[in-house]
């Protein structure tokens, strides 16, 4: 998930230079599963992300017993977009380690065809961008307040700390922000009945640069999940969960 974050980062930094691709899981997936070792890594990446989002649905479900009301609800919540967010990205590994990997853009227009096609139809989709939107407005939260620093311990008081600080900080904003734009595409689409509205972060930030002022704003959002993406290295070494 780590280094998803900084490929994606570096494609959108790309972009805002005016080159080319697609800032988005199948973007980043894509020249790796082309790789020879493609297969091995995909399938590596697929059983990790199963595992994540194992471990999380056991942290919404089992571990949550042992905190208070209020802090059931609030890790139960957490743990669970986790759940969500780690499974479905196993779910892409899995389909480039099969050789059917396709745009991101395309499997979210599609989701949300299948979505407004259903019996619970527009309320369906505009629950999911909230969802995602939801997701987008905690991770700003806990970036913002630095709820992360909890996680790491290990380096308070020291330089490195606060460089760490300053990665988690500028990350977490960024990564908050990016999910917030792609909830609320998925939004427009629902109200507009347009599920080709809903492209993911790629679509989002694509059109975004569109904007007077998006070039600068892509920039600092792909800057700051290259950050994300090195934060979460070092969560992975040090982080006490």
């Amino acid at each position: 998930m780590a280094l998803l974050h900084i490929l994606i980062g570096f494609i959108a930094l790309r972009l805002v230079l005016g080159g080319y691709g697609d800032a988005d899981t199948g973007g980043a997936l894509s020249p790796l599963a082309a790789s020879a070792a493609g297969p091995f890594l995909m399938w590596g990446g697929c059983t990790a992300c199963a595992s994540l989002a194992l471990w999380q649905l056991g942290e919404a479900t089992v571990r949550v017993r042992r905190k208070s009301v209020g802090q059931r609800w609030s890790k139960a919540v957490s743990s669970g977009s986790l759940v969500l967010i780690y499974g479905s990205v196993a779910l892409t590994f899995a389909s480039f380690a099969r050789g059917r990997g396709r745009d991101s853009g395309d499997s979210v227009a599609s989701f949300s065809t299948v979505v407004l096609a259903s019996p619970a139809g527009m309320p369906a989709l505009v629950a999911v961008g909230l969802l995602i939107l939801g997701i987008g407005v905690y991770f700003i939260y806990k970036g913002a307040r630095r709820k992360f620093r909890a996680e790491l311990r290990h380096f308070a008081g020291t330089r490195r700390g606060q460089v760490i600080d300053l990665l988690g900080l500028t990350g977490h904003i960024a990564k908050g922000i990016s999910l917030i734009l792609a909830g609320g595409l998925f939004i427009l689409a629902a109200i507009h009945n347009s599920p080709g509205e809903s492209t993911g972060l790629d679509g989002s930030l694509k059109r975004l640069l569109e904007t007077p002022a998006g070039p600068p704003v892509v920039a600092v959002i792909a800057v700051g999940l290259i950050f994300y993406g090195i934060f979460a290295v070092v969560r992975s070494r040090y982080g006490r969960m």
